[in-house]
């Protein structure tokens, strides 16, 4: 759960289609260990930085399609990830007992400035070219990595890497459309593909 900040080189990191609800709920990390023997799970973060996940004061887990809400009592950011202490978990076997569990956001309690926008809303968008309008494909995937992120887009001739730089990308629209200007090859089969 990344989210894309618009205001600088329109490619920025946190996740409308006008035809899908926005999800209440964002991935924002994954348990990948225990901490210590009192119950501290240790964190991988999937926000653009592991602090913004360890300033939530709740986190949900879901099972079987429903989504259940955890506090927070304590979470502090350790080099890269984040160790947390979690209502109802205070030992090490039930915080073993979730590792390798996705932990979600609610979307009002996550930080968005104004022309940033969530991965998750930017996903399943028409890309359309920049000048004519005209549809080429769908944002299928961002890959975070490197100077820019890569938007994997879809078209009828395979999935293409399209880097997220001005050059290429020229606005993003999350109630309408990725809008682009390609440079020949870099959709039409010629180039690269993923």
């Amino acid at each position: 759960m990344v989210y894309y900040n618009g205001t600088e080189t329109l490619c920025g990191i946190w996740t409308g289609v006008t035809d899908y609800m926005k999800q209440t709920y964002l991935e924002c990390g994954k348990i990948i260990n225990t901490h210590g023997f009192r119950g501290t799970v240790k964190l991988e973060s999937w926000c653009d930085a592991p602090e913004v996940l360890a300033s939530l004061k709740r986190l949900f887990f879901v099972s079987g399609g429903a989504y259940t809400q955890r506090k927070v009592l304590h979470a502090s950011v350790f080099k890269q990830f984040v160790l947390a202490d979690l209502e109802g978990v205070e030992s090490e076997d039930a915080a073993n007992a979730l590792r390798n569990v996705v932990v979600y956001a609610a979307r009002e309690d996550l930080p968005l400035e104004e022309g940033d926008y969530f991965i998750a809303d930017l996903l399943g968008l028409p890309v359309r070219h920049a000048d004519t309008r005209e549809v080429l494909g769908e944002l299928v995937d961002i890959k975070q990595q490197g100077a820019a992120d890569l938007y994997i887009v879809k078209t009828s001739t395979g999935e293409h890497m399209v880097p997220c730089v001005p050059q290429f990308v020229t606005e993003i629209d999350p109630e309408d459309a990725v809008y682009i200007r390609p440079i020949p090859g870099l959709l039409d089969g010629e180039g690269e593909n993923v």
